[in-house]
């Protein structure tokens, strides 16, 4: 029970030092470009932090958590991953040579191509 507190501890402290770095590095940033290119006033801090959180809500430019990537893997491979996954070594050895056969069964630059067919005409 101790070591799940203190784990969850350091992943607080993390976040927290996370934020307060990163919002700082906006309102600096903020506070040197912004009024100079554009006119606005400075901001504060818990502005930075707040503006941290609205593109958190507008964009999702924060990493996400282990269990989003988790999902996100599952929906987003590809599906002849889970093909070869399921094959043996012969169904392997098949599957490449097959591969290797090209568009329409010639293998690639043979039988089939532009040259021959212009010299045709």
């Amino acid at each position: 029970m101790k070591s799940y507190f203190r784990h969850s501890l350091w992943h607080i402290l993390g976040f927290l030092s996370f934020a307060v770095i990163f919002s700082a590095i906006v309102m600096l940033l903020w506070n040197w470009l912004m009024p100079s290119i554009f006119s606005l006033s400075c901001i504060n801090f818990w502005q930075a932090l707040g503006l941290l959180f609205l593109s958190r809500l507008l964009f999702g430019t924060f990493p996400s958590g282990w269990m989003e990537r988790k999902e996100m893997d599952r929906y987003h491979r590809h599906p002849l991953y889970e093909r070869w996954a399921g094959m043996n070594e012969k169904q392997r050895e098949e599957f490449i040579k097959n591969k290797h056969r090209g568009f329409h069964g010639y293998p690639f630059g043979q039988g089939h191509s532009h040259d021959e067919n212009n010299s045709e005409q």
